[in-house]
């Protein structure tokens, strides 16, 4: 199916799009809009600025080498502005520091252009229910990453008891990219009262996104992947 339901229609799903390159631009624009979103789309910082200025998006879909700057900075005022707004990575970089950057202000997906899902307004779908959608080889280099950590030091230095056996349920169903409904399922939960114990989730680990919240529940140790 290729356009958005009724329900998700009348939720105006807005998206942002940055991307310098025309084509691809164009491309991406008129795949989403044929979805059915709301698209605003923008070739520079400024022109996304712009977007910005007149609300906050339910999806910012963002470049990161831009003619006018790095979008890495565009992720991170747009989280700091619009916490609620679902921001995912679309770039021809991979190297560590890009992929660290993104997720770290704020980017809660990163794909990479040379690994493009066929269908981009089913991946923002995926986005805006709770998905985090990543290409396999970033979610390959995390993995490795976080496996070349060194064992974290027995004693205080871990502070486990923070989150509840509940809490860390829920965050090991985030990093397995489930969405709340399938985590409340899983666990037998109300769909409702998953976004608190994320809220709690957030403010323990002092995070402000999924990636965030993932990234330092494995740094951490109190999840596997």
């Amino acid at each position: 199916m290729n356009s958005l339901s009724e329900g998700a229609k009348a939720e105006a799903i807005t998206v942002v799009l940055l991307e310098d390159d025309a084509p691809t631009l164009w491309r991406l624009q008129d795949a989403l809009t044929k979805a059915g979103y709301q698209v605003k789309a923008a070739g520079t910082l400024a022109e996304a600025r712009a977007c910005l200025a007149q609300g906050a998006p339910k999806v910012l879909l963002t470049d990161l080498q831009l003619p006018d700057g790095h979008g890495v900075d565009l992720i991170r005022e747009t989280r700091r502005r619009f916490p609620d707004t679902e921001i995912m990575v679309i770039s021809i970089l991979g190297d560590e520091e890009s992929v660290i950057s993104a997720i770290t202000v704020g980017a809660t997906g990163y794909l990479l252009k040379d690994a493009f899902p066929t269908d981009i307004a089913a991946t923002v779908r995926d986005l805006v229910a709770g998905h985090s959608p990543i290409s396999a080889s970033i979610a390959r280099f995390i993995v490795r990453r976080t496996q070349s950590t060194p064992e974290p030091p027995p004693g205080p230095a871990l502070n486990t008891t923070k989150l509840t056996p509940r809490e860390i349920d829920i965050l090991w169903g985030i990093a397995k990219g489930f969405s709340y409904a399938e985590i409340a399922s899983h666990l037998g939960l109300s769909r409702q009262t998953v976004p608190g114990h994320i809220k709690n989730i957030y403010r323990k680990l002092e995070v402000h996104t999924r990636g965030e919240a993932v990234f330092e529940a494995v740094q951490q140790g109190l999840i596997k992947l």
